[in-house]
């Protein structure tokens, strides 16, 4: 089961596990804030959207299309 940090919340998740689904279980379900100040989150669930783009270990990243490894940090806020 890989432990995560989820906006420096330690997570823990079943293996296999994606990053966006892991945003369900470990906060709102949101991956991002727009350029408004709305929270947004995953649409297409295959990476075609962009909605889920989040920080993972300082890089941009699809939610949708990474899955959760032991010792992540994914930061959906700036």
């Amino acid at each position: 089961m890989p432990d995560l940090f989820l906006d420096g919340h330690p997570l823990q998740v079943a293996d296999g596990t994606s990053v966006a689904a892991a945003l369900v279980l470990g906060s709102d379900g949101s991956s991002r804030t727009s350029v408004s100040g709305q929270r947004r989150a995953p649409l297409c669930g295959m990476g075609i959207c962009q909605e889920c783009r989040v920080t993972i270990d300082g890089r941009r990243r699809l939610a949708c299309q990474t899955l959760c490894r032991d010792g992540m940090h994914v930061q959906t806020r700036p």
